[in-house]
């Protein structure tokens, strides 16, 4: 089970929450995987979802690649959640940290609100975060925190019909859950 850290309430009875866990346990309309754009869940957080929901994850994406292309960093795919307790997994494509040269800034900002975009489209009530781009992307975990929550407080507000009313963000490690804790409760 997931530990919650902390929650907040949003507009529009919208309940923003961090915790501490495994995203793949959520029980979600949808959770968010950080993918790479030819969304090949090979390592991280799509490797997790993949080997936790299935390989029809996976075949799914790559019915999408071949049909669309690839997925743009910012942009996002729908797939079933296969054998996981969320329904859908939205797959985002976060930037790779370049030192801020190629608004990365920007690009994470867009890969938030992608799957907000989609889950709303959906219907969705609940959507569930990682930390997107902090691993192997290497965007830094303070900055991507602050980017992340301030992009989904905003979508909140500017969607005061939205059917979403519990977002979260499901955090793996002390290092990355603290991090993110530090900056939601600064927020």
């Amino acid at each position: 089970m997931n530990r919650l850290l902390s929650r907040r309430e949003l507009k529009g009875g919208v309940s923003l929450r961090v915790c501490q866990g495994d995203i793949t346990l959520e029980e979600v309309d949808a959770i968010v995987n950080a993918a790479n754009e030819y969304l090949k869940h090979g390592g991280g957080v799509a490797y997790a979802i993949v080997r936790r929901g299935g390989r029809e994850i996976q075949e799914e994406s790559d019915r999408i690649v071949r049909r669309l292309g690839k997925v743009p960093t910012g942009f996002a795919a729908i797939t079933t959640g296969g054998n996981l307790k969320a329904r859908m997994v939205i797959h985002t494509v976060g930037p790779v940290w370049k030192g801020g040269r190629d608004n990365e800034d920007e690009k994470l900002r867009r890969a938030v609100i992608s799957p907000l975009e989609i889950a709303n489209g959906y219907g969705f009530e609940s959507i569930v975060f990682p930390a997107i781009s902090t691993g192997i992307y290497g965007f830094p975990k303070d900055r991507a925190a602050r980017i992340i929550f301030s992009a989904i407080e905003e979508w909140v507000e500017s969607h005061p019909h939205s059917t979403l009313k519990d977002i979260g963000v499901c955090l793996y490690d002390d290092e990355t859950a603290k991090v993110f804790l530090d900056a939601f409760s600064g927020a």
